[in-house]
Formats: C-alpha cells, structure tokens, sequence
C-alpha cells in the first residue's frame, strides 16, 4: 500500500517526460495557481470560522436547538440528534465533537447513535463548501446552490431518521 502514492507520481512524471512536458516548470505553474487560490478564499474562510465560534460561544446553536426540539417531540424524531443537524452544515469540526459527545453519552449502537452516523456520513458542511468552492473561483452569487444543499442536507436528516426506525 505504501508504493501506491509514489508509484502514480512516478506513472504522471514518466507520461509528462514521455509528452515532453517540463514536468517541474508544469509543477511550480500548478502550486503557484493553488496559493493563488488559497489567497482568494483565505478571507472568506476566515470569516466562516469567526462567524461559526461566534455562534457556538454566544449560545446561537444552543437557542435554535431550543426552537427546534419541540418540532422534533412533534414529528418523533430524536431531540438529541438535532443540535448535530443544525450544526453540520456549517461546522464539520462542531458536528464530529457532537457526533462524539453523542457516542460517549448513548453509544454508537444505540438508535440515537445510528442516526447520527448516519447523518454524519450523509449531509455535507453546505456552508463551508459553497464558500470554498465558490470564493476560491470568485463567484459571489451562488443562486440556487445553498438552498439547495440545505434541502439536501435536510433531507439526509429526515431519511437517517426514516431509515434507522425502520431497520
């Protein structure tokens, strides 16, 4: 398993030299592309990680978790998941310690448990990713995508539910 990384650096390097590519200068092109990058997004995520601490320390999760989980006694589904649902999509950090707040508290087996594996490995950090994606590129409207991905994410939450009940 070791040579599988070097053996496909070794398999694009021999295919550039076999092309006549300078495959250092192709190299040092594609780095400086990828720092140009990560200096456009650096700011945007920047205030994503600020905008997400701010949440988490002024107590904004824990009072839409407060909305929240009488809508979920209503429609049967579990109170303690609903903190994890509204977090994931802004932060997959604040997600996975909740996700092991939950495993430590009612067990990775437990229905609970399950339906928050499930949700972990079914939702997307929606936030996070339009805004990597698209302010690496510059795009500034991103019209439909976040409503979107937060029905996708919603969905994820209701179908984990569903499907755990169900097994």
């Amino acid at each position: 398993m070791e040579i599988i990384v070097p053996a496909g650096v070794a398999i694009i390097v021999a295919y550039g030299l076999f092309k006549r590519v300078k495959v250092f200068d192709a190299f040092i092109e594609g780095a400086i592309e990828g720092l140009h990058a990560l200096y456009m997004i650096i700011p945007t995520i920047t205030g994503l990680v600020v905008a997400v601490e701010m949440l988490q320390q002024s107590g904004g999760i824990d009072m839409v978790c407060s909305f929240a989980e009488p809508l979920a006694d209503i429609f049967g589904f579990p109170k303690e998941i609903v903190p994890m649902a509204i977090l994931r999509p802004v932060s997959g950090s604040g997600a996975t310690a909740l996700l092991t707040n939950i495993y430590e508290n009612y067990g990775p087996d437990s229905i609970v448990g399950q339906i928050a594996s499930v949700l972990a490995g079914s939702t997307e950090t929606t936030f996070y990713a339009v805004t990597m994606y698209y302010g690496s590129i510059g795009v500034t409207k991103t019209r439909h995508t976040l409503p979107v991905g937060l029905l996708a994410d919603t969905t994820a939450f209701i179908m984990s539910i569903i499907l755990i009940k169900a097994i």
